[in-house]
């Protein structure tokens, strides 16, 4: 269940409900698989509002691990179907709001 005041998001899937959080391993891992040199420049990217799926599973991938979900990107990539993708990116743009503030 999604802690609020540390920036948890809770994601409604078809079959489970996963919660995200963005700790400091998880933005690492981000900026890593992304390839973006530090957080100014993630968030950038991220601004730019052009995300592709490889993106969307990487983010979500490591929120749900530092949101305590033991599953790997692959793994939760198959428990994605096309109807949670809405639900996936209002998680991760409510995840980085909660966590560093609105815009």
């Amino acid at each position: 269940m999604a802690n609020r005041h540390r920036g948890d998001v809770d994601l409604a899937l078809s079959e489970e409900t996963v919660t995200l959080r963005l700790t400091l391993g998880a933005l690492a891992e981000i900026e890593t698989a992304l390839g973006a040199a530090d957080l100014v420049a993630l968030g950038e990217r991220l601004q730019a509002g052009r995300l592709a799926a490889r993106d969307l599973v990487t983010i979500l991938g490591a929120a749900a691990r530092g949101g305590g979900t033991r599953l790997s990107d692959g793994d939760l990539a198959g428990r994605v179907g096309a109807a949670d993708l809405p639900a996936c990116i209002a998680a991760v743009a409510a995840l980085f709001a909660a966590t560093f503030g609105e815009a």
